[in-house]
Parts: structure tokens; C-alpha cells; sequence
């Protein structure tokens, strides 16, 4: 079974639309780490699109923050504005589901999905140190998480802490690792809609556990028409310039 791993779409259907023509015929199941909504202009349509795949899914922070499941005093100003914006055009039907997104960690198939850290879905896992007891606890040998925004990720073997760099070398589109007998992973595919490591283009994962192989994926998309509907939209400016620069 070919998994095609997805997390943080931010309402950037351009982006999404982009990964499943790069992804076409090189998966038969799909699962979303959280936040389809939020930053972006498209909430709607990421919503449609996800529910249309049959994607198992879970809850990230924005969409507790949308669907009112949660409070959203604690957002900057900006991620507070843009998730305001969203409540008001967000469908009745859409915001019901978003209402009954799971909490991670969910199994699939003997792997993990969560959205922040395995005991915390609002946990930033960026360093080793926040990796360890993930790693350590973890549920299954492989665990995907999203919510910072960087592709990569981290790995244990014994008490050996690494951390995993996955980025595509220049003139290509993806990397390949081997899972490892032996070792524990904690692997995030990248965020779809709004990278933060530097690289603007969408992040994702393909993995197929019968090879032992984990692709990690960069594609580029039409950034400007995403801009220009959110500056149509009234989003916040900084939402609309960091694009650009995947920060």
C-alpha cells in the first residue's frame, strides 16, 4: 500500500491542487495531519477537496480554532484575524466537520499520525530534545506529525537521537529514506500551504512500507494567484508576503 501523507494545506487549494497532479497514480490512500484551514483563502474548497479523497484525517490547531471547538485567544493577532475571517465563509456542513475531525495519535495500518507531538496535538516538535520522549513513547516504530511547518523530522536507535534532513538536493523534486529496522521515526511530510524552512514550494510524503521507502516531495505552484486572492480576500499582509519566501 502506497500512503500519500498531506498536513498543514492552510486553505491553499492552489497548493493542494498542485500536489495531487505531482502525486497522480503514485498512491492509493491518503491521510491529512490537520490544519486544512486557516491563513489561506480557499477553506471551502480544501474542505471539499480532503472530504472527496476519503483522506483519514485529523484535527489540527486552526481547525479547533475555526470550527469553535477551541477558543482562539491564544493566536497572534494575524492567525486570530485570518481564522476570523474564515468562521465567517466557512459552510455549515464544512464547519461540522471540522467540528468531528479526530484527535491524533490515530493508527493507520500500523503507522501514527498526529498533528503536534504524540501526547500534545499542540506541541511544536522542532529540535531533538522536544523529539525524545515522542520517540521513545512512541505507539508505532514510524509516526507522522505536521504543525510546524518543516519537512524532515527526527530518528532513535537506541539512545541515539538524529536529526533527519530530507531535503530534495537541487534539480530534483524528492528524496528517498529506508525505514530501518530497529530505529523509530518521527517524520513530518512539510506543510502544503505555507512552508517555513525556507523553501516556498508545497511539501509532502509519499511512503510505501513494504519497500521500507518514505519519499519527501517539494513541487512548485502558482504562488501569485494565491497571493492575489487573498489580497482580494483582506487577509493579512504578512499572511500574503511570507508565501514567497516559505517563512
Amino acid at each position: 500500500m502506497r500512503y500519500l501523507i498531506i498536513s498543514d494545506i492552510h486553505a491553499n487549494m492552489t497548493a493542494l491542487d498542485a500536489v495531487l497532479a505531482s502525486a497522480k497514480g503514485k498512491w492509493e490512500k491518503i491521510v491529512c495531519l490537520g490544519d486544512l484551514v486557516g491563513y489561506g483563502p480557499d477553506p471551502n474548497e480544501v474542505i471539499d477537496c480532503v472530504r472527496s479523497l476519503g483522506a483519514a484525517t485529523i484535527r489540527g490547531n486552526h481547525d479547533k480554532a475555526v470550527a469553535g471547538v477551541e477558543d482562539i485567544d491564544d493566536f497572534n493577532p494575524i492567525a486570530r484575524a485570518a481564522a476570523m475571517w474564515t468562521r465567517e465563509r466557512l459552510r455549515p456542513e464544512n464547519r461540522e466537520f471540522l467540528q468531528h475531525l479526530a484527535k491524533g495519535p490515530k493508527d493507520v495500518d500500523g503507522f501514527s499520525i498526529v498533528h503536534g507531538s504524540v501526547y500534545d496535538e499542540d506541541e511544536y516538535v522542532y529540535a531533538p530534545e522536544l523529539a525524545v520522549e515522542d520517540l521513545k513513547n512512541a505507539l508505532t516504530p514510524v509516526t507522522f506529525f505536521g504543525h510546524t511547518h518543516l519537512q524532515g523530522g527526527f530518528t532513535l536507535r537506541g539512545e541515539d537521537v538524529q536529526v533527519l534532513r530530507t531535503a530534495p538536493p537541487a534539480g530534483r523534486e524528492s528524496l528517498s529514506i529506508t525505514v530501518e529496522p530497529g530505529t523509530t521515526y518521527l517524520l513530518n511530510p512539510g506543510s502544503i500551504g505555507q512552508p517555513r524552512d525556507g523553501n516556498p514550494r508545497a511539501g509532502f510524503a509519499i511512503a510505501e512500507f513494504e519497500s521500507r521507502a518514505v519519499e519527501f516531495w517539494r513541487i512548485p505552484y502558482d504562488i501569485a494567484s494565491v497571493q492575489e486572492r487573498m489580497t482580494r480576500a483582506g487577509l493579512p499582509e504578512p499572511l500574503i508576503l511570507r508565501l514567497s519566501f516559505g517563512r
